[in-house]
């Protein structure tokens, strides 16, 4: 069936459409040449249509062991050509049996290189998949009713869980968590208690934590304001480690700023600056949102990573306080381990005396 990708301002772009139903969600786009089953259900995208850039997916197929998340979070995937005959040894199905079954819409077959122009020139924007008999009218319906904020409800856990080990004790905010995450800081010794994205601070310290793990995950930070007033309690108790959103509310609970990127960083080819190296690593990223710099010059806070595409603030510290943060994921480990001495710090501040 020939369907179409429908932008709020009025841009189309057609293709063939897999799966039944249509998708409604913010159109983003993924740089990365590999990791599509990680990107579909990463619950960052949570309510999103995934454009990617890389022109033929689906050629290793799908396998459990790499799914990031209890199911796929995207509303929709808009790729150029979708390999039907995967060939690798771990695969287990097609990526086009995956999405049926997930009931993820997909729109193949399109010029994902001039849907990615696009949203750099324009903005990541709402947009609509749809059949391409889909009238005006039905298009206008669906791309009508604002999206919902609610996004880190959805994907958090909904009851607290242990991954038990022999190390210090580590609370896991989870606001919509990979898998692998939980499984490098497992690795590193951690034991960790997972619970829910609105546990208030007093339950977070009433399970009487070595240090506090923020996690990523979806949305705006500026959605989720009373997750950033019980971060804030926390600040001075235990040390802190945040990553991505888990980044963006700790800079909020610090009273720094954030706000919303043109079209975001999301890939798995990013280049960042580790200020106090002057390395240049390259890192696995999923945002749309920023820590405004000029907020935090008034703050004990130090600029630790910045993008070497567009210089926003990667990564904090904070002067006083056990506390710092990245917006990069360092367990997807790109290529290369660089970005896993991050868990090495964290480590390092457990334990001792704030």
């Amino acid at each position: 069936m020939q369907g179409k990708l429908l932008l709020e301002d009025g841009a189309v772009f057609t293709g063939r459409l897999l799966g039944d139903g249509n998708a409604v969600g913010e159109v983003v786009f993924n740089t990365g040449m590999t990791g599509y089953q990680e990107i579909l259900t990463d619950p960052s995208y949570c309510r999103q249509i995934v454009v990617l850039t890389y022109p033929l997916v689906g050629n290793y197929g799908i396998s459990p062991q790499f799914m990031q998340s209890r199911q796929a979070f995207v509303n929709g995937l808009v790729i150029g050509e979708l390999c039907e005959t995967p060939s690798n040894w771990q695969s287990e199905e097609s990526l086009g049996a995956f999405l049926i079954r997930e009931k993820i819409p997909c729109l193949c077959d399109v010029d994902t290189r001039a849907v990615t122009r696009h949203i750099r020139s324009a903005g990541a924007m709402k947009g609509i998949l749809v059949s391409e008999d889909a009238s005006m009218k039905e298009a206008a319906r669906l791309l009508a009713p604002p999206l919902t904020p609610d996004v880190v409800a959805e994907v958090t856990t909904p009851n607290v869980y242990t991954l038990e080990n022999n190390g210090p004790r580590v609370v896991v905010w989870d606001f919509g968590i990979k898998k692998n995450i939980l499984r490098s800081l497992h690795q590193w010794g951690c034991d960790l208690t997972v619970v829910p994205a609105f546990t208030t601070a007093e339950e977070v310290m009433a399970l009487h934590p070595d240090g506090i793990f923020l996690s990523n995950g979806p949305g705006n930070p500026k959605d989720i304001p009373e997750i950033a007033a019980n971060i804030k309690k926390l600040l001075g108790q235990k040390p802190m480690f945040g990553i991505c959103l888990g980044h963006q509310l700790l800079a909020l609970a610090m009273g720094a700023d954030t706000y919303k990127l043109k079209f975001g960083h999301r890939g798995s080819n990013q280049p960042v600056k580790n200020l106090s190296t002057g390395r240049v690593q390259i890192t696995s990223q999923n945002h749309g949102y920023a820590v405004d710099e000029a907020s935090i010059e008034r703050l004990p806070l130090t600029v630790t990573h910045r993008s070497m595409n567009d210089g926003t603030v990667e990564g904090m510290r904070h002067e006083d306080l056990p506390v710092f943060t990245v917006q990069f994921h360092p367990e997807a480990a790109p290529g290369s381990d660089d970005n896993t001495y991050l868990f090495d710090e964290f480590m390092g501040l457990l334990g001792k005396e704030d």
